[in-house]
């Protein structure tokens, strides 16, 4: 598996600096941008309907981390309100949006297949940062103010799927208190920085 890695990130520096390699000190940045839907799961799917969201990352790793990396990311999700939710209550229209930061670690397990293309299963964990603002929007004959309200809370996220390094496919569940969701992620990965 390492040998993988370290070759596809010689490969990178050969491209982009054609640097002479030196053992002990290979570093890799990476930036990847992600788009996908996002089901909520308990209370949050009382109002909230399946929404999407994009995010972007960034990944660390060197050769003493292999197959370790370590991300960071920014994120953001909309969720519309259910249509189920307008024809019992007093609601003529209800929506969240979430901006969210996570940071966590990744690890790549050795290839499944090698030949046509490599194919690497993958699990991460982390901890995430969410701020949600809700908006409450009543119909007109009810007489009730319409209001929006915002939230932050701190949670969790573990994930798992499949890469060929420059493609991911991610699933992830998440855990904030009262906004737990399903959220699956198709990711495209570019390095940024390459030292061998």
């Amino acid at each position: 598996m390492k040998k993988y890695i370290v070759l596809i990130l010689l490969f990178f520096s050969i491209t982009n600096n054609a640097q002479t390699a030196s053992f002990g000190e290979a570093k890799g940045l990476f930036m990847s941008l992600g788009v996908g839907p996002k089901f909520p799961l308990g209370n949050f799917s009382d109002k909230n309907n399946i929404g999407v969201g994009a995010e972007t990352s960034l990944l660390y790793t060197d050769n003493l981390l292999i197959p370790f990396f370590f991300y960071s990311t920014l994120g953001y999700q909309h969720y519309p309100g259910k249509q189920t939710l307008y024809k019992k209550t007093d609601y003529a229209s209800y929506s969240s949006n979430m901006i969210f930061l996570a940071a966590g670690i990744r690890y790549y397990f050795p290839p499944l297949v090698e030949n046509v293309a490599l194919l690497m299963p993958l699990v991460d964990a982390g901890i995430q940062y969410s701020y949600f603002e809700n908006s409450h929007i009543f119909k007109e004959e009810k007489n009730k103010q319409n209001f929006t309200e915002g939230k932050s809370k701190f949670g969790l996220q573990i994930g798992g799927g499949f890469s060929m390094f420059i493609l991911d496919v991610m699933v992830y569940y998440n855990y904030l208190p009262d906004n737990q969701y399903l959220s699956f992620v198709f990711k495209a990965t570019i390095p940024i920085f390459v030292k061998i």
